[in-house]
């Protein structure tokens, strides 16, 4: 793809009068100088022929006189353009010139535009697409056949393909949206309606009030036939939008957002400025997104705001919960105040990755969340120590470059670092420099560091030197500990700061300034340092076993020394259920790159109290299969192994029981699912008979598989399933009319553990049978157990499997259905397929799934004759 270059002056008047961001400082892949203010939209869809006519006249201001006008367009074909003068001045028509790599159109005028205010208006028509890009259609099977209806997609670089626009996020604009629908359909717009205008014959006009002043990507349009419930929070109409007959499943959602609304309007001191906010659920699935923050009209799919009885769990109703508190929080962090470039994405996901935490932990605390930002953590620390890593605040120049920048860095070490840097400075000084913040940028667009200067005036302390260590620096710090002899009730311990790499072990470190909390354990005394030039040193109040990151704000990895880390053992049952995820996390990891025995994560699940939190057993369990799944294809190491994991896990779930109990905490009722999954995949014989005896039973007897376990259920009879069980999954989904349980049907036909079934499975995804927008999902689940016979098919299938998959993820998909090999052989075919498929600038998610390849190699091969030994030990 061709890498666009950034131009060099843009009109004044697009940059919002408040904000620290100027024009000529902002990327652009399109030409300076001529910048939209409003959009006047009108169009029609046809769902039947998946096509649309649209006119749009943008008022735009032109800089210097030109006979040329560039924007983005892609998939769009013209009919007619002209531009107006102002005072609506005769027209003059333009020559249209598409550039289809690009993805602009680019008008040229006989005479130059003069400087100043115009209109340019565009006649065109366009695609509608069966994937989530554009305008796109999603089909669904009811009790009166099938229905058909359309939304929209447009993050990142989508608008382009319904709307000729200047399609980048600092570009702003308001709009005024006009659409011709079939009469008796529900149209869903960022605005409300304004008017609607019965034109007879079956079609009515309607009009949406014009919007304030956004980016494109934000725009939203929906379709079919919905239904809508609305509550009032203050001045704003709260609304929930599902197909038809669904609206009693959306009333959670709908209930929690009254006080998150309210919450959020107090925290970011703005209030929310739209009328409306819809939550939209739509059937089906994307590769790249379950939800989407437009403004005023958040879009679902059907998973991420749906409970249903049938099939819901507790954890779907926790996910619910922050998806919902996530996109609320982007309203602020994206639409009200959006990055200039993709290069700051992370002001928008980071941020809504962590207000979400913080909204759950408010109006939730008996879910205890604040224990699943360590697993966050972890799996960000996971990619940012590879060298395929980038760092938060990363340069994009390209739209796959975009695209590929929504990763576990920008979402969860973006977090990481917010939460870091707000125990750092303060809960409160932290929440006013964010007030601050979005009232000096609000309808405009900022950077990272505008964010900075906020935080910094509200704190008082300097915080910039080391935000910018953290998100301008890819990488994780590793803090070694050395604590020394107890003296006069203190305990002191010494800092060393390195870097911790899981493929680049001979590096020179980086240097952070690392925020250091650490505290005896069992003490409640906290003591904190700013780990600089690679040292640093704490004097601990209490005598015993001293934990680093206590209370796991810091993004590092901690380093005992072996004396420390045997003490540290030794008190872990004493330790509050965050430090020992903390504690147990950074040993695995650093187990597993060979900077301490691997097997001291192993002694400490071996040792984890009977009553430790259910997220603690979560570790442990996710631990032991993982381990498990590092034995494939040496069987009798591998049951050894097992026995001794289902002995370790089995004691646990009896205490737990198939069964709830009335009252128990929700972290139970998690802990219940995650326990039959792990003893599932350890193939514990009762684990997995039970729950096949439920499947049977299911006919029958309503109380075999109760909602909340029906997919842990089906996940273990399709992970064990032989030929006759597989196919009664078949028959059951090619049966199945509500959405959420026919996906999952679907999905657990893609995942059975034998490789014939799996490739059954594979041919399955490319017939017309499964929806438009599961085949991927399909495709993907095969490549959890099976990646080299999923990324094989892919490969051999290219053309048919890229049509599964949306626009946005096409540079991603193929390359990480390999990423879970431990064949050598990847490497080479992953880089292949990248060679010759890929530009050479969006090869980045090829990379890491080589780098994923080569590092599961060497962790093996190093890891596994240790944890054979341990086995035998305690065998």
């Amino acid at each position: 793809m061709l890498v666009f270059a950034a131009g060099s002056t843009l009109a004044a008047t697009a940059a919002p009068a408040r904000s620290a961001v100027t024009a000529a400082t902002v990327t652009t892949q399109l030409p300076r100088g001529v910048v939209p203010t409003h959009y006047d939209l009108t169009f029609t869809p046809d769902a039947d022929k998946l096509s649309f006519t649209g006119s749009v006249k943008i008022n735009i201001d032109v800089a210097a006189p030109t006979r040329t006008i560039t924007l983005q367009a892609a998939d769009l074909t013209f009919a007619k353009v002209e531009i107006v003068g102002p005072g609506g001045a005769k027209g003059h028509a333009a020559k249209v010139s598409v550039d289809a790599q690009a993805q602009t159109a680019t008008f040229t005028f006989d005479k130059p535009v003069a400087k100043g205010a115009h209109v340019l208006a565009i006649d065109y028509s366009g695609k509608i697409y069966k994937q989530a890009a554009g305008l796109f259609a999603l089909d669904y099977d009811t009790d009166q056949g099938k229905k058909r209806a359309l939304y929209t997609q447009f993050e990142n670089s989508d608008a382009r393909r319904f709307i000729p626009s200047w399609d980048e996020p600092f570009f702003k604009a308001t709009y005024d949206m006009r659409v011709t629908v079939p009469t008796g359909q529900m149209a869903v717009g960022n605005m409300p309606i304004a008017k609607s205008r019965d034109l007879g014959g079956g079609k009515t006009e309607i009009t949406f009030a014009t919007s304030p002043k956004m980016s494109t990507y934000l725009l939203f349009f929906g379709l079919g036939d919905f239904d809508r419930a609305t509550a009032k929070v203050g001045d704003v109409e709260m609304g929930v939008i599902t197909k038809k007959g669904d609206l009693a499943k959306a009333d959670f959602a709908l209930k929690s957002s009254g006080p998150i609304l309210q919450w959020y309007n107090d925290y970011f001191g703005v209030p929310y400025p739209l009328p409306k906010l819809d939550h939209i659920a739509a059937p089906g699935q994307s590769q790249f997104f379950s939800a989407m923050e437009n403004w005023g009209a958040i879009f679902y799919f059907e998973y991420a705001l749906l409970e249903d009885p049938e099939i819901s769990t507790q954890a779907d109703r926790q996910n619910i919960y922050t998806t919902v508190a996530h996109e609320m929080a982007h309203q602020w962090f994206g639409d009200l105040v959006t990055m200039s470039w993709w290069d700051d994405l992370w002001l928008n996901e980071g941020f809504a990755s962590w207000m979400e935490g913080r909204a759950t932990e408010r109006f939730h605390p008996e879910w205890n969340s604040q224990l699943e930002a360590v697993g966050g953590r972890e799996y960000a620390m996971g990619l940012d120590s590879l060298a395929t890593t980038h760092p938060v605040v990363q340069h994009v120049e390209t739209v796959d470059q975009a695209s590929q920048a929504f990763d576990g860095i920008t979402y969860q070490k973006g977090e990481a670092v917010i939460r870091m840097l707000e125990a750092y400075v303060g809960p409160d000084a932290w929440r006013d420099g964010v007030r601050a913040y979005i009232k000096a940028h609000a309808h405009g667009s900022s950077t990272t560091d505008d964010l900075w200067v906020e935080v910094e005036k509200a704190a008082g302390k300097p915080i910039t030197a080391i935000a910018h260590d953290f998100t301008l620096q890819p990488g994780v710090p590793l803090i070694t500990v050395d604590a020394g002899a107890c003296v006069a009730g203190k305990t002191p311990v010494t800092l060393t700061q390195g870097e911790f790499s899981r493929d680049k072990p001979t590096k020179t470190p980086l240097a952070w300034r690392v925020p250091v909390s650490a505290q005896v354990a069992g003490s409640s005394t906290v003591s904190k340092t700013l780990v600089e030039g690679g040292k640093g040193s704490l004097s601990v109040d209490g005598c015993g076993p001293v934990v680093v990151n206590a209370g796991q704000a810091g993004y590092f990895r901690t380093l005992y020394t072996p004396t420390a880390f045997a003490g540290l053992s030794a008190s872990f049952a004493k330790l509050p259920a965050i430090d020992q995820l903390g504690v147990i996390s950074d040993a695995w990891a650093l187990g597993l790159n060979g900077q301490q025995a691997v097997t001291d994560a192993l002694d400490l699940a071996m040792a984890t109290p009977a009553d430790a939190d259910p997220q603690v057993w979560g570790k442990v369990a996710g631990v032991l299969t993982t381990v498990d799944g590092m034995y494939d294809g040496a069987p009798a190491q591998q049951a050894a192994f097992r026995k001794l994991a289902i002995a370790r896990l089995s004691p646990v779930f009896q205490q737990v029981g198939w069964s709830a109990k009335a009252g128990e905490p929700a972290p139970v009722a998690n802990l219940r699912t995650t326990l039959i999954g792990a003893l599932s995949t350890l193939g514990d014989p009762a684990v997995v008979a039970e729950a096949k005896r439920r499947y049977a039973a299911d006919k029958t007897d309503p109380t075999a598989v109760p909602g909340p376990l029906r997919k842990a259920i089906l996940a273990s009879v399709g992970r064990n399933a032989d030929a006759a069980a597989w196919d009664a999954l078949h028959e059951q989904a090619k049966a199945e009319k509500t959405p959420l349980i026919r996906d999952q049907l679907y999905t657990q036909l893609a995942a059975a553990q034998d490789p014939a079934l799996a490739a059954k499975a594979l041919d399955l995804a490319l017939t017309s049978e499964p929806s438009e927008t599961l085949s991927a999902n399909m495709i993907s689940t095969v490549a959890k157990l099976h990646p080299d016979l999923a990324f094989d098919f892919a490969v051999a299938h290219k053309d048919a499997v890229n049509g599964k998959v949306d626009a946005a993820s096409r540079t991603k998909f193929i390359p990480a259905l390999g990423k879970a090999s431990a064949d050598p052989a990847m490497i080479d075919k992953v880089r292949a397929y990248a060679a010759a498929n890929l530009p050479a600038g969006s090869r980045g998610e090829a990379e890491k799934s080589a780098a994923s390849v080569a590092d599961r190699i060497k962790t093996r091969k190093a890891a596994l004759p240790q944890i054979t030994a341990w086995v035998g030990r305690k065998g």
